[in-house]
């Protein structure tokens, strides 16, 4: 251990997403993803909100770096954006959308600041999706072009590497429940969709690894939740088996034993036979990684049926409303039962036991396997003081006892190597728009000032300390 709470080496730092930052989507020869399209889509993005400029960080991107400096971050987790390197998805690279990459990598570094760079957040280019998206075996392939081309670009300085952001939003919020793009509503597509998501991670892990330095690290980053069952009956635990099939095994069990879970196949056998996986596509999804991220946000209770006088509502799940489950297979057999405590804007409720509990669960399942959290984070409803600051101690309470069940974990025997608070920038918040505001940084979307919250002061001081002080 070092001086603080963490290890000399642990990386701190905030993350971000390129479609929810960058704007400048007409710009450098960038083409439309499967975000643009859908924001684009009247109905699908809360006031009609699209990316189209977002926090403008294509144009701010030195300013952005200078902030991350002054928070004293070491690390900086960002998303490159597939349609801005390769615009259709496939063919040669967009030297535009390469070079502001290289500008961003080179500013970052010359702040002494460590990229740790995404490959997917979401932004499947537009003609790939209409190709048949991730539900088409060929995207697979495409992704792992891609990632080459990263990967020759960037390897030589950057050396965190992550292939997917959230496989999970990819797939069933996308392909099933339609909440997020493509925005489509066929649950055997979602279960393709999830296979085909993790056999590009195979691929591009395997061209990752023919083109990157030894010293480089290779991960994939799940939102994994901890979900936990309103009572100890066996119908409630069996709602939980089910979700957590869905939304944890299915990625975790085929990356870390070579196999989809035997009760998944069984409770989607009226959906789909599994056909979509083809001889070797198990042992490519399975070769070692160097690290997994974690993103969690709250906790899930789950119960079948509810009974009487147990509120619930639409969004219980935490991935917003829609008449379309993304409980593939379950869709009729689960239900989400409402938390007490805290909630956050996003109508989350805070419980850090959640994270400390599913780190220790992926790690004495799945493990001993270095994790990292990815992201974690909350909405709250900021106001800015007569002062122009930004006074926002539910955010500062909610990092400083999620940071702290890091450090639990970390104490019973987790190896922890870093945090990434959710998020650097107030953004484009998904079909939320520009309403919900993640930021450690407030930026006013009008004029794209940017001003550091107390949350970013109160982090950039955990930092300094290496997580003494929480």
């Amino acid at each position: 251990m070092s001086d603080g709470v963490f290890p000399e080496s642990f990386l701190w730092g905030a993350a971000t997403a390129a479609y929810q930052i960058e704007g400048g989507a007409a710009e450098g020869g960038r083409g439309p993803s499967i975000w643009d399209t859908f924001s684009h889509t009247p109905g699908r993005v809360l006031a009609g909100d699209t990316g189209d400029v977002a926090a403008d960080h294509y144009h701010r991107f030195r300013e952005d770096v200078a902030l991350i400096g002054k928070l004293g971050l070491g690390a900086y987790r960002f998303s490159t954006a597939w349609p801005r390197v390769q615009p259709g998805g496939r063919g040669p690279a967009n030297a535009e959308g390469l070079a502001f990459y290289d500008a961003l990598v080179d500013e970052l570094l010359g702040a002494g600041i460590e990229p740790v760079l995404t490959l997917y957040h979401w932004d499947l280019p537009q003609e790939l999706e209409d190709a048949g998206g991730w539900g088409a075996r060929d995207t697979s392939y495409r992704f792992a072009e891609y990632a080459a081309i990263v990967a020759e670009r960037f390897g030589d300085r950057v050396k965190q590497w992550t292939t997917l952001n959230e496989p999970f939003c990819s797939s069933f919020l996308g392909y099933a429940s339609g909440v997020h793009a493509p925005g489509r509503h066929e649950p055997e597509v979602a279960l393709r969709a999830a296979h085909h998501l993790l056999l590009g991670h195979g691929l591009a892990l395997r061209a990752l690894r023919e083109s990157l330095p030894e010293h480089a690290q290779v991960s994939i980053t799940l939102n994994a939740t901890e979900f936990r069952a309103l009572t100890d009956s066996p119908e409630d635990r069996d709602a939980q088996r089910r979700v957590d099939a869905i939304q944890n095994r299915v990625f975790l069990d085929p990356l870390f034993r070579g196999a989809y879970p035997e009760d998944l196949i069984r409770d989607t056998a009226a959906v789909t036979d599994w056909s979509f996986v083809e001889p070797g596509d198990l042992e490519l999804i399975s070769a070692p990684i160097d690290q997994l991220g974690i993103n969690f946000y709250n906790p899930s209770l789950v119960a079948a049926p509810l009974p009487p006088g147990v509120e619930t509502g639409p969004g219980d799940d935490g991935h917003g409303a829609s008449e379309f489950s993304p409980w593939v297979g379950s869709e009729d057999a689960v239900r989400f039962a409402r938390q007490d405590g805290e909630r956050t804007a996003m109508g989350w409720v805070v419980d850090p036991s959640g994270l400390y509990d599913l780190l220790l669960r992926v790690n004495t399942e799945y493990g001993p396997i270095p994790m990292a959290v990815t992201e974690n984070g909350a909405a709250f409803e900021d106001a800015v003081g007569p002062d122009g600051e930004v006074d926002d101690p539910r955010r500062i309470a909610y990092l400083q006892a999620h940071i702290a069940a890091v450090r639990d974990a970390l104490a019973a025997g987790v190896d922890m190597r870093g945090y990434f608070v959710w998020s650097l920038l107030d953004n484009f918040e998904w079909s939320y728009g520009y309403s919900k505001r993640f930021g450690i940084v407030r930026v006013d979307f009008a004029t794209g000032k940017r001003v550091v919250k107390a949350s970013g002061h109160w982090y950039r001081r955990i930092v300094e300390g290496n997580g003494s002080g929480l």
